[in-house]
This record gives structure tokens, C-alpha cells and sequence, in this order.
């Protein structure tokens, strides 16, 4: 077990990104011949800057999950919309049976969260934030729920001009 503590306190800097592994568990087929015990890892890449990706990957060996886990985390990246160290508002989203709460939070406040949350938030650079993770406790699963909060959070400058071009298409419909 020693090998899965130095690996889940790993957090390597590659091109700008950091990574932190959530979860490595040890998954079993049972053939002919008995079990066949192979490895899953969860893996979460970020660039510290508002982007975030999570990746999963199954092998024979413990650092060789962690690889593909890594590598198929860094072909899905995607941008996170930020208000300063924080997140612009309020967001609930659910995966699975996990749902995970973000709240925007003070400046010095610092991440409250724990465990599969706090992973995300951390390499997604978000230094401020409330959280809350309701329903199950699968790490895999919080961490999707996570990503999802992330992927729907809007900047507030954004939605004004999405806003104004709506209400402008619907008075120039109203005149004709």
C-alpha cells in the first residue's frame, strides 16, 4: 500500500498543468481460471488558471492507470468561468446519485470543501469557494458532479450580452 500513498499525493507540473489523483482502486474480473485483479484510477489535470479536466483509466499496474488516466484527462479540457479567486454564482448539479453544491465565497475564505471536491477546485484554480456534496460518496462520481457545477457556471458579463441581444430580437420581432 505504500506505492498507492506516494502515487495519491503525486501533483507533477507538465506544460503548466497539475494533476491530482482522487481514487485508485483495485477492480477484479473472475475468468476460468480464477480473479483477474487489474487497477482504476481517477485522475483530475488542471492548469491552476480556470481550466479543468477529470480522466479515467484502468491497467495492470498502479502507475501505468495513473498514465492513462492523465493522458485521457488532457484531451477533454475545458474552461471554468471565474469572478476573480472565485466562481461567479451559485450552482447545484448532479451526476449519478452524487450532487455537489458550489457557493461563491469571500475573498480569504480559501476552499471549503474535502476530498474528490476540493481536488477539482484546486487545480482548476479557484482559491475561494463553499461547497457541499450531497447523495453518495463515490469519489468518481463527486468529481463528475464537480466538473458538470464547473462546465455550467456562466460569466455574469456573458449572460448581460446574451441577455441584451434577446430582449433586442424580441422588440424588433414585437415592431413588425
Amino acid at each position: 500500500m505504500q506505492t498507492r500513498e506516494r502515487i495519491q499525493g503525486r501533483d507533477t507540473e507538465e506544460a503548466g498543468l497539475s494533476e491530482k489523483v482522487i481514487e485508485i482502486k483495485r477492480v477484479s474480473k473472475v475468468v476460468k481460471g480464477g480473479r483477474h485483479f487489474s487497477f482504476s484510477a481517477a485522475v483530475v489535470v488542471g492548469d491552476g488558471q480556470g481550466k479543468v479536466s477529470l480522466g479515467l483509466g484502468k491497467a495492470g499496474g498502479v502507475p501505468e492507470a495513473v498514465r492513462k488516466a492523465g493522458a485521457s484527462a488532457r484531451k477533454n479540457m475545458m474552461p471554468v468561468a471565474m469572478n476573480g479567486d472565485t466562481i461567479p454564482h451559485m450552482q447545484l448539479a448532479k451526476f449519478g446519485a452524487a450532487k455537489v453544491l458550489l457557493k461563491p465565497a469571500s475573498p480569504g475564505t480559501g476552499i471549503i470543501a474535502g476530498g474528490a471536491i476540493r481536488a477539482v477546485v484546486e487545480v482548476a484554480g479557484i482559491k475561494d469557494v463553499l461547497t457541499k456534496s450531497l447523495g453518495c460518496s463515490n469519489p468518481a462520481n463527486v468529481a463528475r458532479a464537480t466538473i458538470k457545477a464547473l462546465s455550467l457556471l456562466r460569466d455574469p458579463k456573458e449572460t448581460i450580452t446574451i441577455r441584451k441581444q434577446g430582449s433586442k430580437s424580441q422588440q424588433d420581432s414585437g415592431t413588425k
